[in-house]
């Protein structure tokens, strides 16, 4: 295995551990399945780069030393029921920021493959139809929950990504219907599109 294969490994097992001990206001049905929740979550790390996973590692070490749950804290922060993780105004920038990539690149995906994208979070709170925490609100959560440093890494990760046109979230999503058994994410889009016309 290489060296950030088994740093993934070692953060999945961490994270899963946090999972499996949130108790959420809404019931978590992934929680009823950790191979899913590490198939989903190994599609995510497959793109940071190695400086991004080694920080995210030393945070999730951190909080464990210290008895605290990221997975709790990011749930809470997508409910409401806390305040915001990070005070400091350039940590907010990162975080902004990110979040303004991801959801362009997620914007770019739903065009190009509508019927799967269906099937995923809505984008953003408000949008019609809403049944489920938003993409950008489960995203902003999330990140709260890194470090500083983290963030500053995962900052640079995307920022050379859309510098040279390459979409990060695309990469996840071909990563994770490979590992759902699709040759490629253009066969799980036509899966979808006739899962679709078969439900009307």
């Amino acid at each position: 295995m290489s060296e950030k294969g088994a740093l993934i490994q070692e953060i999945l097992e961490m994270e899963l551990q946090m999972f499996l001990a949130v108790s959420a206001r809404e019931p978590v049905s992934c929680q009823q399945d950790p191979e899913g929740f590490r198939m989903n979550r190994a599609a995510q790390f497959s793109v940071w780069s190695e400086e991004t996973l080694a920080s995210y590692r030393r945070d999730l070490l951190e909080a464990v030393e210290q008895g605290r749950n990221l997975m709790t804290l990011k749930y809470a922060r997508m409910e409401g029921l806390i305040p915001k993780l990070h005070d400091d105004a350039l940590v907010q920038n990162l975080i902004d920021e990110i979040v303004a990539v991801q959801v362009a690149w997620q914007k770019e995906l739903m065009v190009k493959y509508p019927h799967m994208m269906r099937r995923g979070r809505p984008l953003e709170e408000g949008d019609e139809g809403l049944l489920d925490t938003s993409f950008v609100d489960y995203l902003r959560g999330e990140l709260e929950t890194y470090s500083a440093e983290t963030l500053a890494h995962l900052h640079r990760d995307v920022t050379e990504s859309r510098a040279s046109d390459q979409n990060m979230t695309e990469t996840i999503y071909k990563n994770m219907v490979k590992s759902q058994g699709f040759a490629s994410i253009e066969d799980a889009e036509n899966a979808a599109a006739r899962l679709t016309k078969g439900q009307r």
